[in-house]
């Protein structure tokens, strides 16, 4: 079997797309696992596959680097519009993209000689269950993790799928590639967690490094970047409005008006080339 794929990225978090709406089964996982590695396959943090929607146009299908599901990517769905878009069937209308956390809509426009996508993140929840997250005790949705002798405090965050966001002093030098398995299977989180470490570099700007649930270490994450500006406002550390957030990768652009609001964000989507992959 011979499958086209297009691999992409959004600030460096890397995709594979799959075209889905006719030969592909609905069980990639071991397919997926094979694409993602690094060194026997193409190598990315997620495949993106694309199927037909239910009650819309479109739906995208996620599977991680090891082979599990994940519910929605924000750096993926600006990458699965691109792909749309180029091919003449998203416009420049708003459009609902169906995603295992909800359904999503993006907005493409031409700008400053590229695309510029518009993605509406829904609107972040800080109940535990919607995580779902353990209780903790200084409030439901924040507790202090004790991991290989790191106390670290978290705000666990929904945006349809599952963020541990820890404030602190120097995000360059936390060890993330130790800790971040550690938080991300912490029995605190049932369905394991994507894991995201920030601190304030100036008004309105974050520095953020993440462990993704299902990929490790990426050099950056969208639905994170949501999760992490919901965090930070909601505790006040930047006011409410546009957050700039800067991973690994590169710049995010995250605006979140506060409780009840939808996020929404702007970013990079870039393709990276095209290729055939025999199975």
């Amino acid at each position: 079997m011979s499958l086209a794929f297009t691999k992409m990225h959004g600030a460096g978090n890397d995709f594979v797309l799959l075209d889905g709406r006719e030969a592909l089964s609905d069980d990639l996982g071991p397919l997926a696992a094979e694409l993602a590695d690094r060194r026997f396959g193409v190598g990315c943090d997620q495949v993106l596959v694309v199927r037909d929607g239910r009650d819309s146009r479109f739906a995208m299908e996620i599977w991680n680097a090891d082979g599990s599901r994940a519910e929605m990517c924000g750096n993926g769905i600006r990458c699965f519009a691109k792909w749309l878009y180029e091919r003449g069937e998203l416009g420049s209308q708003r459009e609902v993209i169906e995603t295992l956390g909800g359904p999503r809509w993006v907005e493409a426009a031409e700008a400053n000689g590229g695309l510029r996508v518009t993605t509406g993140m829904g609107v972040p929840s800080f109940d535990p269950s919607a995580l779902p997250m353990l209780p903790g005790e200084a409030a439901p949705n924040m507790t202090t993790l004790h991991v290989n002798g790191h106390a670290i405090e978290i705000t666990g965050v929904s945006v349809g799928n599952p963020h541990a966001v820890a404030f602190i002093d120097d995000v360059e030098a936390f060890p993330l590639a130790t800790i971040g398995p550690l938080v991300e299977h912490h029995p605190t989180f049932p369905e394991r967690t994507n894991f995201e470490i920030v601190d304030v570099a100036a008004p309105g700007k974050l520095r953020v490094r993440v462990w993704e649930r299902g990929a490790g270490l990426t050099l950056a994450c969208g639905t994170g970047a949501a999760a992490t500006a919901a965090a930070a406002i909601a505790a006040g550390r930047v006011a409410p409005g546009n957050v700039a957030l800067d991973m690994p990768g590169g710049r995010l652009h995250v605006t979140w008006d506060g409780d009840g609001n939808e996020v929404t964000m702007q970013g990079p989507a870039a393709t990276v080339f095209t290729g055939q992959w025999s199975a």
